[in-house]
């Protein structure tokens, strides 16, 4: 077992590994050339026409089975918001030290075009069956875009991306949720589990349309909560904010040793930790928020696909910058051996919130975020999970109905701690699903060139 678990390690590594960071983020800055740095030139337009048109009054539509273009970005969105935007960033900030957080920000700037290529390929080359419902994801944009011969490459993205769904989309995800249901209300881990099992086995049975409609309301509620207790951190210690910045922006390109660790290590820490947990955070060319979108009833691609450029800048610039400015704000001695003392990335969170508001008023609300950004990251998942599967199978509703029934009963495994390994290998199958989507988006970058320019051409 010790054998097979370094091995697993030594993947892990690969796929998560500078070479890998290094083709999500250049991949996003080719990408911004080719659409003519759509995220930059049109980001007032994206901001208005996205958000922006949430606060308008509109004429109710019925979409039938297809989700709205909103239900289909909050489903995207619960899957990247996640815990990886409260754990994940504290880890990153211990190891790497502050400049994590300007190279997580660079790496969503370029993310924010990558995001956008995928959705606007996955409505161009989606496929919609005979009862009007509407299915796409990289495997239909390779197929569908490349031609067949690329068929080989499509099913490879589909085997990764439904196997990771167990790990990425649920172990871990009811793990966390009944690490909260514990410090929340003392549960059983087992009886949380149980619960879990019953609430998502009711929205997955319900299908997509279900999904996006719990979603449309799970995550605005949650993002807010948590952006609400952000800002009052950030307020009970404005007059540090200027401090917060400059360690930031410094230690991005100082070769000072972070925590004790080598002399001129840090730059390289700061950029790994900082791409790594940026990519993570959003999904950015990862290819799984893509199969979400492609249920939108929108017809216009890039009307769609603008909504992934928000879609990084809310996961990323803002929530992830929150947990960021909270633990820096804090004024916690950074390092992997003070990050050990806490136990978990998540306990230090923890930590950090309890540091700044009253009492544990920052643990409950840590506890109480998890809870539901795992809650939904499931729920989206179940969703990736079933249309790999679907795909794999020609539709087969056996084979996609086993799919939901062994999905849902996953969360017990996940929520009693079992399935360690499984984790680990679908956390490396989650990054190894970038592989085949980046090839696709680099092959095609030409038809996202097209697209852009003719969606934006009468635009001002």
């Amino acid at each position: 077992m010790e054998g097979l678990l370094s091995f697993e390690r030594a993947v892990n590594g690969f796929v998560w590994g500078p070479i890998m960071l290094a083709l999500l983020v250049g991949t996003g800055v080719y990408l911004t050339f080719r659409t003519g740095w759509v995220q930059v030139r049109w980001f007032g337009y994206i901001m208005k026409n996205t958000v922006g048109s949430l606060f308008r009054k509109k004429d109710v539509k019925d979409h039938g089975s297809n989700l709205s273009p909103f239900q289909a970005v909050t489903t995207a969105l619960a899957g990247t918001v996640g815990t990886g935007n409260i754990a994940g960033v504290t880890g990153a900030i211990f190891i790497g030290g502050p400049g994590a957080v300007f190279w997580m920000w660079v790496s969503a700037f370029f993310g924010m075009c990558t995001k956008y290529a995928e959705i606007a390929l996955a409505l161009k080359f989606r496929d919609t069956g005979s009862n009007g419902v509407h299915k796409g994801g990289p495997m239909y944009y390779i197929e569908n875009g490349l031609g067949r011969n690329w068929k080989w490459l499509a099913v490879l993205f589909a085997i990764l991306g439904g196997m990771a769904s167990f790990g990425i989309g649920n172990i871990a995800q009811s793990s966390e949720i009944a690490g909260a249901m514990s410090g929340l209300f003392g549960l059983n881990p087992l009886v949380s589990g149980i619960v879990l099992t019953i609430v998502v086995g009711i929205v997955v049975i319900g299908g997509v349309k279900r999904i996006g409609q719990v979603t449309s309301l799970l995550v605005p509620f949650m993002s807010m909560f948590y952006v609400a207790a952000g800002v009052v951190v950030i307020l009970m210690r404005i007059t540090d904010i200027p401090g917060v910045f400059a360690a930031i922006f410094t230690s991005a390109f100082s070769f000072e040793a972070v925590g004790g660790g080598v002399f001129g290590y840090a730059i390289m820490a700061a950029m790994k930790n900082g791409f790594a947990r940026g990519v993570f955070s959003n999904e950015a060319g990862l290819g799984s928020a893509p199969i979400a979108h492609a249920a939108s009833s929108a017809q216009e691609p890039a009307e769609q696909a603008i909504w992934g450029v928000f879609e990084v800048f809310f996961d990323t610039i803002v929530i992830c910058s929150i947990t960021a400015f909270t633990v820096l704000l804090s004024g916690f001695e950074l390092g992997e051996a003070a990050l050990e003392t806490y136990g978990t990335n998540g306990a230090a969170a923890v930590q950090a919130f309890n540091s700044i508001l009253p009492g544990t008023l920052g643990g409950t609300i840590i506890q109480i975020s998890l809870l539901f950004f795992a809650l939904s990251t499931i729920l989206s998942w179940s969703y990736y999970g079933e249309r790999c599967w679907g795909y794999l199978s020609g539709d087969n509703k056996v084979v996609t109905s086993v799919y939901k029934v062994i999905f849902v009963l996953f969360c017990i495994v996940g929520a009693t701690g079992s399935g360690q390994l499984m984790w680990n290998v679908s956390d490396t199958l989650n990054g190894a699903m970038a592989i085949p989507n980046l090839i696709a988006l680099l092959l095609l970058s030409g038809v996202v060139a097209s697209i852009t320019k003719e969606y934006f051409q009468d635009k001002k």
